[in-house]
């Protein structure tokens, strides 16, 4: 797919010092990488000759053999895609070197030797190796036919756009500067480690973290390949372990211990990670002070098919449980915190939110009863308010009720409807002509729902404000926005509506999560308070009802007549297209191509995700002016489209080189 690389790390079982074997061995998967479309395959330090040979490391006859291997596998791997990237000691004007070989398509493109040798605790390699800073600058090195360049200061370019391959080796990622920040300055990346690293407890670990670190910093990929089962256990162990990290995420992972050969294959996003280099301008900054001049050996590199990597339809959702059950409990301490933070400033105010009985507004009223426990202000200063319009049905307005009286908060119930039909009338709307009372009115709008315009749904939510605010004015206190994350994206919200807010406690909560942290509430923290089996009945109970803004009358039986992802689309694709869309910087047929393979084609056929990307655009685009005069609210997550922090965009900015992008995406 455009956009990606094709990596591969490669675990072969070691021979010690069985050169034929190992590279028989290596020759294997390497072409199994090449079966896998792979763009790069990376294979163990020393591999050809195994690790712990110790003193065999100066024989001829060792070295002799270890040199004419890599020629045979030059040779032999003239038809294969992928950059082959194979660990090797090599002889240099007298002195002998732990190297990288880099190998692609009849050629020997470069080698990089080791920088920093251990010599401590299990580690001697300066007994044999020298380090490849005393290599003089420009140096080559010549193996058989081919002359090659030598040294810490190559790069390997390919003709696939934002693939450049940095390499160390072992020990160079343990210290505190490791090479690879050069490399990733210079441009690298994917780093290719190619280590034996024996295995102790805790040290797997370990080697996560460092890779996942550098990864991060580096904004790149990091492939990690230990040795593998056949390694000396004369004094330590090995324990095959290899992993592929990007942006400071483990992609992938090696069966440890395994005691066959094996192959790891990932897709690296080399355009998130261009994204996340041109975004984060501190990379940059950091750059121009750490740049070394690199000699650049170029290759050619093939487009993968297909896309080889896990594409989740739930993006701001971890997949293990417990980090999903940390991560809600984070939002929720974030924004309680917040609330507080923010109440102290100016001084102890009640606090006012109206309650509609649906997902939001449930997620600020226990948000905004933990802010009054973390002031040492009793439950009842929460006022909430119920302000049942044209649309209310009996089960919401019911499920508002129960959850304030669970959390202790102070409740009552103030209908809009006649203030609403007071000033329809007043701008002549037609569906107030010959109307006497509410009952008429929505006799009407049930008889002809084309009256139920945004006139008619807006001055219920600007309404309601007005009297939120009233109360606010009325009682000390402040008003507690309830709209997220996903609905800012789309500005589902009427402007001086339902947009305004004295404090946004949901503005960073995608709408995908905010039913989890509801749930992780019900589950984890209800217990620890007053009325806890109430909460928990009407929390569940909220979580059962379909997402609607009611805004229109009930239907004869009592059923809401307005869903609103029947109406804008669903909440769970423009989740997900607002993650790829902001945090990537995606483009919007790449966004497609993802979700074409995250969510199963009988759910969501390419045309209904052409429809609702459309759909996402046009208001994201549409509705910038809302979020650019949005009320405060805490940043929760990676992503957030607070004009004053993290999205800063013109009102009047035209979607239609986006649009254009869509239209042109195939179609199955």
């Amino acid at each position: 797919m455009k956009g990606y690389a094709r990596i591969a790390a490669a675990v072969p079982a070691a021979a010690v010092a069985d050169i034929e074997t190992n590279r028989d061995r290596t020759l294997a998967l390497w072409r199994e990488a090449d079966a896998a479309g792979a763009n790069t395959v990376v294979f163990p330090e020393l591999g050809l000759s195994g690790y712990s040979i110790r003193d065999l490391s100066l024989n001829t006859t060792l070295l002799d053999a270890c040199e004419q291997s890599l020629l045979a596998l030059i040779e032999s791997g003239k038809s294969l895609e992928p950059v082959a990237v194979v660990g090797i000691p090599l002889r240099f004007n007298h002195g002998l070197y732990n190297c990288a070989a880099v190998i692609h398509q009849g050629q020997l493109l470069g080698v990089v030797p080791k920088g920093y040798l251990p010599n401590y605790r299990e580690f001697e390699e300066a007994r044999w190796f020298r380090s490849g800073f005393d290599l003089p600058q420009d140096a080559s090195i010549a193996v058989g036919q081919f002359q090659a360049p030598f040294g810490l200061d190559i790069l390997f370019q390919s003709s696939l756009t934002d693939l450049t391959l940095g390499i160390e080796v072992c020990e160079d990622l343990w210290v505190q500067v490791p090479p690879s920040s050069y490399q990733v300055s210079a441009g690298a990346t994917i780093i290719c480690n190619l280590s034996a690293s024996n295995f102790t407890i805790g040290k797997a670990e370990l080697r996560r973290l460092l890779a996942q670190s550098t990864s991060d910093r580096g904004k790149c990929a990091y492939v990690y390949v230990a040795a593998g089962p056949g390694e000396s256990s004369t004094d330590v162990s090995f324990d095959a372990d290899a992993f592929i990290c990007e942006n400071g995420q483990t992609l992938i992972e090696s069966q440890r211990f395994r005691r066959s050969g094996q192959l790891i294959v990932q897709d690296i996003d080399l355009e998130l990670l261009a994204f996340e280099r041109r975004s984060t301008t501190t990379f940059g900054d950091c750059a121009r002070e750490t740049i070394l001049d690199f000699r650049i050996v170029p290759f050619s590199s093939n487009e993968p098919e297909g896309l080889v990597r896990s594409i989740t339809k739930t993006p701001f959702l971890p997949k293990d449980p417990a980090t999903l059950a940390n991560r809600c409990w984070e939002m929720f301490e974030i924004q309680s915190n917040a609330l507080a933070t923010r109440m102290a400033a100016i001084g102890k105010p009640k606090l006012v939110l109206g309650v509609s009985g649906g997902l939001d507004s449930t997620h600020a009223a226990l948000v905004a009863a933990a802010a009054l426990d973390l002031q040492g202000q009793p439950r009842s200063d929460l006022i909430c308010i119920t302000l049942p319009g044209f649309g209310t049905s009996d089960g919401t307005r019911d499920n508002a009720e129960n959850l304030s009286h669970a959390v202790g908060a102070s409740f009552s119930q103030v209908s809009i409807s006649d203030a609403s039909r007071t000033v329809l009338n007043a701008v002549n709307h037609e569906v107030t002509d010959g109307v006497n009372n509410v009952d008429e009115l929505l006799t009407r709008l049930r008889a002809h729902p084309e009256m139920g315009d945004v006139t008619l749904e807006n001055v219920q939510a600007r309404l309601r404000t007005l009297l939120l605010m009233t109360l606010a004015n009325q009682n000390g206190g402040l008003v507690v926005g309830t709209g997220d994350l996903s609905e800012k994206a789309l500005g589902w919200s009427t402007y001086a509506g339902d947009h305004i807010a004295m404090y946004d406690v949901n503005a960073g909560v995608p709408k995908t999560l905010i039913q989890f942290v509801i749930r992780w509430v019900a589950n984890e923290r209800a217990s620890t308070w007053s009325d806890s089996e109430s909460l928990r009945e009407t929390l569940f109970a909220i979580l059962d009802t379909p997402i609607s803004p009611e805004l229109l009358p009930a239907d004869a039986d009592g059923q809401i007549a307005q869903l609103t992802e029947e109406r804008i689309g669903p909440y769970e694709l423009h989740d997900f297209f607002l993650y790829h869309f902001v945090r990537h910087g995606a483009r919007p047929s790449r966004i497609l191509d993802l979700a074409r393979i995250a969510f199963d084609e009988s759910q969501y056929d390419d045309e209904t995700l052409k429809r609702w990307i459309t759909v996402f655009i046009k208001r994201f685009f549409m509705h910038q002016f809302k979020r650019s005069c949005t009320a405060d609210g805490p940043k929760v997550g990676n992503v957030a489209l607070s004009p004053r922090g993290d999205w800063r965009m013109p009102s009047d900015a035209k979607p239609d080189t986006w649009l254009e992008d869509v239209a042109n995406w195939p179609t199955h």
